[in-house]
């Protein structure tokens, strides 16, 4: 594993922290971990036995850092293989939180406000992956109807929809979706231009 990249500090999205412990065995160095600085500082506080100076012994062995310009992940294959990442910042609720780009591709989980700032850095993405909870109002997360008219205002030749509610019946509402936007679904993955 080359890096992680979290989205932000809630839960959901960082329980599964000790399960980068096997990546770390043949590595002999940290893993670096990349984030917003309130989720840095959430992740320190929340994961002391990774992140402390007296780290556990068997915790993931993670170097976390805050980021809000592009960076280099430098791939375990070399150079050929190592990939810019661009942070882009948005909201979740009142709480800032990163959604990435990565060549032509990009990730946007728990979201229901995306700045000009970012939207401006998400020109020419061809695929998008975007929160859209359900379809009524929710304080912190895009309905379904936000998530097409963003999507279109980006313009991504195909767009995803994740972190659906229970409630969404999958073959139902993706057949409602305009073209070129459909639902997420359990196995979907991308090859991300860069890699070998």
């Amino acid at each position: 594993m080359d890096a992680v990249l979290y989205t932000h500090h809630h839960y959901d999205h960082v329980a599964g922290i000790d399960d980068l412990r096997p990546f770390c065995f043949d590595q002999p160095d940290p893993i670096p971990a990349f984030a917003h600085a309130d989720t840095v500082a959430a992740l320190s506080d929340l994961f002391r036995y990774v992140f402390s100076d007296e780290r556990y012994p068997s915790a993931p062995r993670l170097d976390l850092r805050a980021t809000t310009a592009p960076f280099v992940v430098t791939s375990r294959y070399g150079e050929e293989g190592s990939l810019v990442v661009t942070p882009l910042e948005v909201f979740h609720g009142g709480t800032p939180v990163n959604g990435y780009r990565i060549g032509d591709f990009a990730y946007i989980t728990d979201v229901n406000r995306i700045p000009d700032s970012s939207l401006g850095l998400l020109e020419g993405v061809d695929t998008l992956i975007l929160d859209a909870l359900r379809h009524e109002p929710h304080r912190t997360h895009y309905t379904v109807a936000e998530a097409i008219e963003v999507a279109q205002a980006i313009g991504a030749r195909r767009t995803y929809f994740t972190h659906l509610t229970h409630a969404m019946d999958h073959p139902t509402e993706d057949a409602l979706l305009p073209d070129g936007i459909n639902l997420g679904f359990d196995g979907l993955s991308f090859s991300v231009p860069g890699r070998p």
